[in-house]
């Protein structure tokens, strides 16, 4: 369902609703409140990289914060059924991350961008490490040689992902962010200004005290749990594997546009090939 250019906010929540990444989401609610319930039971793999304590052990209570934040339906009694993400919540979030990326912009700042979630949110986070290296970001090279029990921590597209067996790798482990983060203090390299990311990665670097933004589903609490506490910046819901990675595309636009940041990836894009034409010169 392309949209040519950049949507406006009316024309991207109505995509948002058509291709399923808000609105009525492929997420049923039995399986909203399964991880809400493990989350609060203090299973880790559902923390995604985060420390909740006690904090978060009421069901109820991350409820609460997922129909405020996210838009699922705020009824305990409701069980069974098809669950929900609002869509304006998802454009609202757009716009606060949005203000995020200009300041990274604007200073110049280190930003690290990672996926736990490659076969949706890849080209999300090129798209967007493409326009702040041409603001004149510095997008974080990792270090080499890390890995996980799961797999190797590598950067593709100036990505970061987890790899196994010769495929990238979906995690909602924190893991791989520490071992970055680690590496980069242990061979005395300056941490990132802003991490952009998802899963694990997001909540990981959030809890070392790094400004982040993610993106979740309304399956994965955790990361909003965070914003509301403050130790996350940002955590924009929405379907994070829906039928196909270029229905995020008018999204991406979306937030680049009010980011501050269009056509920075086609000034890159223009400059490399001016440097190819010169050196064939």
């Amino acid at each position: 369902m392309p949209i040519p250019g950049t949507p406006s906010r009316a024309e991207l929540v109505d995509h948002l609703v058509k291709t399923r990444i808000a609105g009525d989401v492929a997420t049923p609610r039995e399986n909203n409140l399964n991880h809400y319930r493990r989350l609060a039971n203090g299973e880790r793999n559902f923390w995604l990289g985060l420390e909740l304590g006690d904090r978060w052990n009421d069901e109820q209570d991350v409820l609460a914060v997922m129909a405020e934040r996210v838009g699922v339906n705020d009824d305990p009694a409701f069980r069974y059924g098809q669950d929900t993400i609002d869509p304006e919540l998802t454009v609202d979030a757009l716009e606060r991350m949005a203000g995020r990326l200009r300041k990274a912009a604007e200073g110049g700042q280190r930003v690290l961008l990672a996926t736990g979630h490659p076969g949706g949110l890849l080209d999300v986070h090129h798209a967007t490490a493409v326009a702040l290296r041409a603001a004149g970001c510095e997008v974080v090279v990792i270090p080499e040689g890390l890995q996980t029990e799961e797999g190797y921590v590598r950067q593709f597209a100036d990505i970061a992902v987890l790899e196994h067996g010769a495929s990238l790798w979906h995690t909602h482990s924190g893991e791989p962010m520490h071992q970055i983060l680690t590496a980069l203090e242990r061979a005395g390299r300056p941490l990132p200004d802003l991490v952009v990311a998802d899963h694990g990665w997001a909540g990981r670097a959030a809890q070392h005290g790094i400004d982040s933004v993610g993106y979740a589903d309304c399956n994965d609490p955790a990361l909003f749990l965070a914003e509301s506490e403050g130790t996350l910046q940002v955590a924009v819901p929405l379907d994070d594997h829906v039928v196909s990675p270029r229905y995020y595309d008018p999204m991406t636009a979306y937030l680049l546009s009010e980011a501050g940041l269009t056509g920075q990836g086609d000034r890159e894009d223009q400059g490399d090939q001016r440097d190819r034409e010169d050196q064939e010169a």
